[in-house]
């Protein structure tokens, strides 16, 4: 990918010369690792908005499911799964013994 555009920015002295130092000890160009950087960036960002959108979708269709009154309670869900362990801690004792 040709690279055309100039990216400029200000920051601390200090924090530049480390940079460098570190880029330099792992046999990079400070570009590269910037680059590597920028692209992670990107990556994670778009990782995160997908997730939410995700999230967003689950929690609309569950309440459109309780609106419906397709949807369980709480404690309709805690009573059922609280049943079910019980049932698998049963079982487990049964094969121990």
């Amino acid at each position: 990918m040709p690279k055309e555009a100039v990216f400029t920015m200000k920051l601390e002295p200090e924090l530049r010369d480390e940079f460098m130092a570190e880029a330099e000890a792992l046999d990079r160009p400070a570009s590269q690792v910037v680059r590597e950087l920028m692209r992670d960036f990107v990556r994670r960002q778009r990782e995160a908005r997908e997730y939410d959108a995700f999230v967003h979708r689950k929690v609309e269709t569950g309440r459109k499911e309780m609106r419906t009154g397709r949807g369980r309670s709480h404690d309709e869900v805690e009573a059922d799964f609280s049943a079910r362990r019980a049932e698998l801690l049963r079982k487990a004792g049964e094969a121990s013994a």
